[in-house]
């Protein structure tokens, strides 16, 4: 959610800072602000913040670019933190963006995650004298920091870090030591670029691949401090770790927007590339199945397997009900996918003969990581499905699959669905070959996700039509999403996409659920838009689509043919009924983004979301 950008070297940082803070925009903020060490440059007046003493700030409610407005005409140094904010605790203004100081304006803090305790921490601060020029209970770590009289930073830093509860990824500047940054993590990404003497700190990747692709992820309770020329990384204890870069596989260029007017629309229009991807070099047509050698679990294991259970939240949840759907279809398996919002909070009984499988875009998502956890704890199997390789989520788990959908910049997720449901695919495939598939049926299921690509080119360049649609159905005051077994899912993703981007109310229902209660919400002001598959459940449909103009109700399908009692439908081209899914959600991405585009949304940075949600 916030953004975290650090630097320390030899170039003038202000200006490789508010880059950093750009390449974050994605993930969702409402105020910004930068800090520079001491003993760089003069200090002045100018922006909000602290100016002229040891550590010199400049913060703005808004925009990266109120802030780049407001920073003093000299502001030059070699070394600083920067932030993105997103607000949990005090409203959006300038008192509350990061960094925040000590007493002293010794200490800068930039920190993402909620420090549980902080209320107390904050009450006996405020009993010794402490004043606080903040909402945040960000602040009360800058304080902890500057009051502790250990001998070094990484000291002071540990010593503040044990006295709080809660979810971390910081860090921090000192003016008593201008070589160093001090980082820590808990719960939350931070992620370290190795240059050539020069250092850089992240929270994100996407602020590093334009300066250095060779990176470290830090774990869980791990520190590191980094100077110009080096870096070390250690446990909150103080033990050593061993930390070796790895290379990011993405290019600076995959950010940019490639000539798109938002990157919605870019990552839309990537799709059949980015499913081309996920399918490369994992067929095996000699034995009618897939290779996945991450997934570490061999044949005898996946055998014993006796039930899958599937934990994601909002795109990912959907995509894993699409996942759990294929793969009781394919493999014989009984699954079933929960929010693991819900699942981590339930006490839920942990079988050992249950495969459970973790899915995240950024494989950070703080509830996903943190169901993972509990289920290590308690002995079960977990696999990952993510899209950022040596995430959180994918260090944590036992194996799993990549999805290769390439960055994913909007806020709404759309090409990352699309590949995390192909993944699922091969999974289900995969399975379902070690256990009752036939040969015959994986390789009609091969044939079906060969043709995907080209069906979904062939869906986008439908999108003059859908965007007629769109300006059609803009204005109605609530949509009813519809889908019966497969199709559902797919209502589901297409309702919470309309929300996301244009801020219509939308619910999704299965089709049979209609006549139990939703029915009553059918008018001609609430049209529907009904997932209407050419599969054994097509004449079931046809009878929802009667019931709701029996009621006056509009009627959007989407369609394998038109459907007669629809207005309007989008036709999809047909492949195997267990991949449908896959390409009945596309023209529905289409929708809410010429829905949003119609009603003049901030299409890439939705009102109160954030692209990566790292807290509770």
């Amino acid at each position: 959610m916030c953004g975290i950008v650090g630097y320390i070297g030899r170039r003038d940082v202000a200006p490789l800072l508010l880059e950093g803070l750009q390449r974050l925009e994605y993930r969702g903020y409402d105020s910004a602000g930068i800090a520079i060490g001491a003993g760089s440059g003069k200090g002045t007046k100018g922006a909000k913040g602290t100016q002229g003493g040891a550590l010199r700030t400049a913060k703005a409610k808004g925009r990266v670019r109120d802030l780049e407005a407001r920073l003093p005409k000299r502001f030059a140094g070699t070394t600083g933190i920067a932030h993105t904010r997103w607000a949990t605790h005090g409203a959006p203004n300038d008192e509350n963006a990061h960094p925040h100081l000590d007493a002293g304006g010794q200490v800068a803090v930039v920190h993402n995650g909620i420090i549980d305790n902080a209320s107390d921490l904050r009450a006996k601060l405020v009993a010794d004298g402490v004043e606080f020029r903040s909402e945040t209970d960000s602040e009360v770590l800058a304080h902890l920091i500057g009051r502790d009289a250990s001998a070094t930073l990484e000291e002071k830093v540990r010593g503040a870090l044990r006295m709080i509860d809660g979810t971390y990824g910081i860090a921090v500047l000192h003016a008593g030591f201008p070589d160093r940054i001090v980082v820590a993590r808990n719960g939350s990404p931070v992620v370290l670029g190795i240059g050539e003497k020069e250092m850089f700190v992240s929270s994100d990747v996407a602020a590093l691949v334009s300066h250095t692709r060779q990176v470290v992820t830090l774990d869980d309770g791990e520190m590191a401090t980094l100077k110009a020329d080096d870096y070390r990384t250690y446990t909150t204890e103080g033990s050593r770790t061993s930390a070796s870069p790895t290379t990011v596989e993405w290019e600076a260029e995959s950010y940019d927007m490639g000539g798109h007017d938002t990157y919605m629309h870019k990552e839309i229009s990537e799709q059949a590339d980015a499913v081309d991807r996920v399918l490369r070099g994992r067929i095996d047509d000699r034995f009618s199945t897939v290779h996945l050698g991450g997934l570490n679990l061999d044949a005898r294991e996946a055998r014993a397997v006796r039930r899958v259970k599937i934990l994601g939240c909002g795109s990912a949840y959907h995509a894993g009900q699409i996942g759990a759907q294929m793969i009781e279809e394919l493999a014989r398996v009984p699954a079933d996918a929960e929010p693991a919002s819900e699942f981590r909070y339930r006490n839920a009984v942990v079988d050992p003969d249950t495969l459970y499988i973790a899915v995240s875009q950024s494989g950070e998502t703080y509830d996903t990581l943190a169901a993972v956890q509990e289920l290590k704890r308690k002995g079960a199997r977990v696999l990952g499905v993510v899209n950022v390789v040596g995430s959180a989520i994918a260090r944590e788990t036992d194996g799993g699959v990549y999805v290769h959908a390439g960055p994913e910049v909007c806020v709404v997720s759309t090409k990352c669905f699309t590949n995390t449901a192909v993944a699922f695919a091969l999974l289900a495939l995969h399975l379902g070959r070690i256990r009752d598939l036939s040969v015959a049926d994986g390789k009609r299921i091969i044939a079906g996700l060969r043709r995907l690509p080209e069906q979904i080119a062939g869906i986008l360049r439908e999108e003059q039509r859908i965007a007629e649609l769109a300006a059609e159905y803009a204005n109605a005051k609530s949509m009813m999403f519809v889908g019966r077994v497969r199709g559902f899912p797919v209502a589901r993703e297409a309702s919470l996409k309309l929300k996301e981007v244009s801020y219509v109310h939308a619910e999704a229902y299965p089709a049979s659920e209609l006549k139990h209660g939703p029915l009553a919400l059918i008018e001609p002001a609430v049209p529907t838009v009904a997932v209407v598959p050419d599969d054994d459940l097509l004449e079931k449909n046809r009878a929802t689509l009667e019931e709701i103009k029996a009621r006056s109700g509009r009627i959007l399908a989407v369609a394998h043919r038109e459907q007669e009692k629809a207005d309007h439908t989008i036709v999809v081209p047909k492949n195997e009924d267990e991949l449908d899914p896959v390409l009945m959600g596309i023209p529905l991405q289409l929708l809410a983004y010429h829905s949003a585009l119609a009603l003049g949304r901030d299409i890439d940075k939705p009102r109160n979301l954030a692209k990566s949600v790292t807290v509770e």
